[in-house]
């Protein structure tokens, strides 16, 4: 049943003085019908406010900005190549769309077993463990020689980053209830979509640097993976392993915290359950998900087009190096807004499939319109069809994931 409202002094059935539930500082509290061994569960309606509103000035925007880097670092290969990386390393063929493409090995295998380790040893430790690895991955791809050099250090990073976002999206399921989760899992993704932004501001401005021997590119990533890894860092002391460890929060936050877990349809005490690997492979059987794996497959093509070829496609319409990373700026911020409307929107109705539909068209749009005309000569037809492009390249993903939370925790 759904929690009920009570107000200040009004009687609580099941209470033994007939006398209202009321915290410490006089807040109404909420009762929570399901029983918890033999007392009800009870909320401060003040302080689950307080809790909520310190996770998304706290916690939400730390990992949102994990997760921003961790966008920055995967696909900054697209803006370095805009700045001749791959004339500086000797690329030959397609060996760029190579190291895009192997990049994802490691990164499919690796992304089981380090969530695996995520679950066991808590997202406290793991998420600012991963980051170090890949931001130092990204940092010496200044270095890079040639493409032998490049292509293991981004496999390297390809293997660190694996486990990264859904490692995140469950650690944020210990600190957020169901009905929260949907737009904030939004906005930490939309990240990503700023990231691409604003990953052309900064090679914007990384590549008007003039030096003898340091390339732009190699300023690029110097600079992008140095901040990573201050970041990874700084994570560690920042993210707590659960509410009631949380640095941030007071002793009845704590205890808001423990008692809306309860109340929340996914159970629990407000901490991680211990590790079973049996249950999590339990999964596996339901029937509903080898259907998943076939959707988590196709619809994250949209995006990773947008995250690694949006540079170029850009490139193609006649820009310049440095106006060409300044243009992938509104596509991608577009985006962002477009994901948190339509987001919203799905939070609002409920409704899941047709906002996942319409995403894949808008960004099948795109595509089609890229396909069909000749860049060069329809220069203002082809940049339009970036922003459909961007506009759904990333909804389907927030939507699908949120909705696989819904079924499976």
């Amino acid at each position: 049943m759904h929690p009920e409202s009570w107000e200040p002094k009004a009687e609580v059935p099941g209470s033994s003085d007939g006398k209202a539930h009321v915290s410490d500082r006089g807040a109404p509290v909420k009762e929570v019908d399901r029983e918890m061994g033999s007392a009800a569960v009870f909320v401060d309606e003040v302080a689950e406010r307080s809790y909520v509103r310190k996770l998304d000035f706290y916690l939400l925007p730390m990992m949102s900005l994990m997760y921003f880097f961790n966008s920055v670092d995967r696909s900054n290969l697209g803006n370095a190549k805009t700045d001749g990386m791959d004339k500086d390393l000797g690329f030959v063929g397609e060996q760029y769309s190579l190291l895009i493409l192997l990049f994802y090995v490691p990164n499919g295998l690796c992304d089981l077993p380090l969530n695996m380790m995520t679950k066991r040893w808590s997202g406290k430790i793991m998420l600012p463990a991963l980051m170090l690895g890949w931001g130092s991955c990204a940092l010496l791809q200044c270095a890079a020689k040639n493409f032998a050099g490049m292509l293991v250090l981004r496999l390297l990073l390809g293997a660190f980053e694996a486990g990264f976002f859904a490692g995140a999206v469950f650690y944020l399921t210990l600190f957020y209830t169901r009905g929260e989760l949907g737009f904030r899992i939004a906005i930490f993704f939309g990240s990503a979509l700023l990231a691409a932004a604003f990953s052309g501001l900064i090679s914007f401005g990384v590549f008007q640097i003039q030096h003898v021997s340091i390339h732009g590119w190699m300023w690029l990533f110097l600079i992008e993976g140095a901040m990573t890894v201050i970041i990874a860092i700084t994570a560690f002391f920042w993210l707590p392993a659960t509410p009631s460890t949380a640095w941030f929060l007071t002793p009845s936050e704590k205890a808001a915290a423990l008692a809306r877990s309860r109340r929340d349809a996914s159970g629990g005490d407000g901490s991680e359950e211990a590790y079973n690997t049996r249950a999590m492979f339990r999964t596996w059987l339901d029937w509903k998900f080898p259907f998943w794996c076939i959707i988590a497959f196709t619809y994250p093509v949209a995006f990773a087009t947008t995250s690694n070829f949006l540079p170029q496609i850009v490139a193609r319409l006649g820009f310049s190096t440095i106006k060409t990373n300044l243009w992938t700026v509104a596509p991608n911020a577009v985006g962002f807004v477009f994901l948190l409307a339509v987001t919203w929107s799905s939070d609002r109705l409920r409704e899941r499939t047709w906002h996942i539909i319409f995403a894949l068209c808008v960004s099948l749009a795109g595509l089609i319109i890229l396909a069909a005309i000749d860049p060069l000569r329809s220069p203002g037809v082809a940049y339009f069809a970036t922003f459909l492009l961007a506009a759904g390249a990333s909804i389907d993903t927030v939507t699908a994931i949120y909705y696989f939370f819904m079924l499976w925790f």
